[in-house]
């Protein structure tokens, strides 16, 4: 009887240990692809939740799927939502107009939502402004195309000085960040430090130091003040003095002010004195002098896409909440993102949260089936053209510039990430199975995302190989 038992035993514990993982053996596609992508994810050992569809564009067909109605953070996979939206709602040749008005002796600077609004553009409307005007009493900033709501729903509090956390403005300049240019200095002293803008707005306490050793090394940081939401920059830590020159972006509070004050310092330096810098809301009876329009909505999701621009990405989900009644606001414009996800792509809004446009909140959740609803809808669209356009390609500029490089223009797809969460979204256009929307959705581990990126870009080379 012992040895029954033990055969048995010996019997279950071979059948189980060469069983795929039953989640993975009961999930459904094509069994080429089944088996080759499951046997990717088994044998990369990594435990981590996953959604993941890949469908066929030409018949519809389901090719893969593993937990595909899982809903998981997106991470920056939101972007696909909001661009999609924009596209469709506002248009890819909307433009968006930065003015100057004058009313008496006082000048306002009226934000239009423009995410690209640089120093350079803001420099050329004071020369036009300095040649006209010698002084003002006053310049007022005015960000009320938008609320004044700068921080989105279920952002992280401690997000910080970070550049991918700038505050959210109808007024927005240099995406609401300073540029710090730093080199070492004379061995045992400061490390040379200088700011693009040059500005007041800002206040820098360098306590960094030039080193030429590593004994007791502390890191170089550039941190701004933001638990007492300040524009106080703290630099600290040291630099070897053989270090190149490298640059750190960070960002600003309140970015109104911040753009009034680096147009009173452009204007002084040609002439024209500006005594105060005020916020005011409209710029009724004022006339208007000079005026900036950006380039097309196209270009702007083009940088959304490509750099995983969120100041963009909340800009325009922003510019779709304004109405008649009510400034442009995250709530508005998110109904109108989920209306067009529910009447075009077809998209149970229902089962999804969405809480902002970029996707830095942890409070949004989606699913693979999801993402391929609205991939699937954009390419039979006439909007195919501009989506694909704006999406990045494998081994391009871009967030996809060191990954995939041998796919080529085989993957256009946008990547996602937070911590514990990597996720890529696209399409794959395979010799052997023709054009493909894919969603691979990884949330819940801890550490380096390297692995789980590996795995992603594994499994589209399953699917764009010859």
């Amino acid at each position: 009887m012992t040895k029954i038992r033990l055969i048995l035993f010996i019997t279950s514990f071979w059948f189980f240990s060469c069983t795929h993982h039953p989640a993975l053996f009961n999930n459904i596609g094509s069994p080429t692809l089944k088996n080759a992508i499951n046997a990717l994810i088994i044998d990369s050992g990594l435990d981590v939740n996953m959604s993941i569809k890949v469908t066929s564009l030409n018949s519809g067909e389901i090719l893969y799927a593993l937990n595909s109605k899982k809903r998981l953070m997106p991470a920056s996979n939101n972007k696909l939502y909001t661009c999609a939206a924009a596209l469709v709602n506002l248009g890819s040749d909307t433009i968006f107009e930065t003015a100057i008005y004058q009313q008496g002796n006082n000048l306002i600077l009226k934000g239009g939502g423009d995410p690209d609004f640089s120093l350079e553009q803001l420099d050329s409307l004071a020369q036009i402004i300095s040649s006209q005007i010698e002084s003002v009493d006053t310049l007022f900033v005015d960000e009320s195309l938008m609320d004044t709501l700068h921080y989105g729903e279920g952002w992280m509090w401690d997000e910080g000085s970070w550049w991918y956390a700038a505050p959210i403005s109808a007024l927005s300049l240099n995406d609401n960040c300073v540029e710090f240019y730093f080199h070492p200095g004379k061995l045992g002293q400061p490390v040379q430090v200088s700011t693009t803008p040059v500005t007041n707005y800002i206040q820098i306490d360098n306590q960094s130091i030039t080193v030429n050793d590593t004994v007791d090394f502390q890191k170089f940081k550039i941190e701004r003040d933001w638990a007492g939401h300040t524009n106080k920059f703290n630099i600290s830590g040291e630099l070897m003095d053989f270090s190149t020159p490298d640059t750190l972006i960070r960002n600003i509070v309140n970015p109104p002010l911040f753009a009034g004050t680096v147009l009173k310092e452009m204007l002084a330096e040609k002439g024209t004195r500006i005594k105060i810098v005020s916020s005011r809301n409209g710029s009724k009876n004022a006339k208007i002098l000079v005026s900036h329009k950006s380039y097309s909505l196209l270009q702007s999701a083009l940088n959304l896409m490509n750099e995983s621009d969120n100041l963009t990405a909340e800009l325009l989900v922003k510019t779709m909440g304004i109405s008649k009644e009510y400034p442009g606001n995250w709530n508005d414009g998110i109904k109108t993102v989920k209306t067009f996800l529910a009447d075009s792509a077809g998209i149970d809004t229902s089962s999804i949260r969405i809480a902002d446009g970029s996707g830095v909140s942890r409070y949004n959740l989606t699913s693979a089936d999801h993402f391929i609803q609205l991939l699937t809808y954009m390419y039979t669209s006439q909007y195919k053209d501009d989506f694909l356009y704006v999406l990045p390609g494998g081994g391009f500029k871009g967030t996809l510039e060191d990954r995939l490089e041998s796919t080529g223009s085989k993957i256009r797809a946008k990547t996602g990430g937070l911590s514990g969460v990597s996720c890529l979204s696209g399409y794959a256009f395979a010799p052997q199975y023709g054009p493909l929307a894919f969603s691979i959705l990884m949330n819940g581990y801890i550490g380096s995302s390297k692995d789980y990126r590996k795995l992603q870009d594994d499994i589209l080379e399953i699917l764009v190989h010859d």
